[in-house]
């Protein structure tokens, strides 16, 4: 008997969320008539509504501090990323199935069907090992990245303010270069960004640079010099995700590292330019962007020398010319 209602929980960052996204893609396609929830933190709200497979977002902290399971009364929950305090919340809320990897000791205790794989050590990428979860639903098929891209369904795009738009150059090639990564991935230093923008003529390209407003001052602090060239535009602390994902979409490219601003440019259909590290896990061969207009740009080295430190070696060997050739063949 197909389920009614499937609950997708994934509680951590907003380029995770974006490659569980597929997940809801895939259950609607094999169960078209089914309710799709998705539980994830509140920041990501915006990111999940995006999403066209998805019927309803749920806080994260709703599900913990409330019975808001029990409400729902979901025939399946699929623990995607673990969190103890969920697991235990679909558990007393009597969820009939209840997945999640065999890997955690506490899925042991709230979770009956288990799904042995390790991410750590696998080959293949994030959205691949998402969908190892849905085993215990009959769903087994192996999905190409490609096959993956077109399942995310980010299309109910927001409406971009008219303070944003109007900063948008119709007749220049609209950039978005999106330094900082809130410490959860390997940067490329701000001083490329900076030798970048200058390369890059002001006569066709119009560059924008976006983050918090905590990572605006680490870029102010890095290389000032950035905002004082006439092309360049500050959207550092500007802008609400929401108002995050409307430019993306109307812009025309962006840079980062790997980070969530990335995969949302990527599934837009954007140009998406992604600078990573070789060492695992933290390759693009698990993390990579999905899309058609996605590209990665990777030193080809066993990297293992500057695995604790954050000065990364493999990515300051990334070159500013052979960003800017990237980026100048898309215009």
């Amino acid at each position: 008997m197909a389920p009614e209602k499937i609950i997708i929980s994934r509680t951590d960052n907003l380029g995770d969320v974006m490659l569980t996204l597929p997940v809801a893609g895939v259950l609607k396609k094999q169960f078209p008539s089914c309710k799709i929830y998705f539980i994830g933190k509140s920041y990501t709200k915006a990111l999940i509504e995006t999403c066209i497979h998805v019927d309803e977002f749920i806080d994260r902290e709703q599900v913990v501090s409330h019975q808001y399971l029990k409400e729902i009364n979901a025939d399946v929950i699929l623990h995607i990323f673990p969190d103890k305090a969920v697991a235990k919340a679909a558990s007393q809320a009597g969820v009939q199935m209840r997945v999640g990897t065999s890997h955690r000791w506490f899925h042991w205790l709230y979770c009956n069907k288990h799904v042995n794989f390790s991410r750590k050590k696998s080959d293949l990428h994030e959205a691949q090992l998402n969908l190892k979860l849905l085993q215990p639903l009959g769903i087994t098929q192996n999905f190409s990245l490609q096959e993956l891209a077109s399942y995310t369904g980010f299309q109910k795009v927001p409406s971009l303010p008219e303070k944003l738009k109007a900063l948008l150059q119709p007749a220049k090639f609209n950039l978005i270069l999106h330094p900082k990564s809130k410490g959860s991935a390997r940067e490329w230093p701000m001083e490329n960004y900076f030798q970048l923008a200058q390369m890059l003529s002001p006569e066709r390209y119009s560059i924008y640079i976006t983050g918090t407003e905590k990572e605006g001052e680490l870029v102010k602090q890095q290389k000032p010099g950035i905002f004082s060239l006439p092309h360049v535009t500050d959207l550092t602390g500007k802008c609400t995700l929401e108002e995050l994902i409307a430019f993306i979409a109307q812009a025309n490219g962006l840079l980062a590292c790997s980070t969530g601003p990335l995969h949302i440019a990527a599934a837009l259909g954007k140009h998406a330019l992604g600078i990573y590290p070789p060492m695992r896990p933290i390759h693009p061969g698990r993390w990579a962007p999905l899309g058609k207009n996605a590209v990665v740009l990777v030193d080809q080295k066993n990297c293992e020398d500057c695995r604790k430190d954050f000065n990364c070696h493999c990515i300051r060997a990334i070159e500013v010319v052979q960003v800017a050739q990237v980026i100048e063949g898309w215009n």
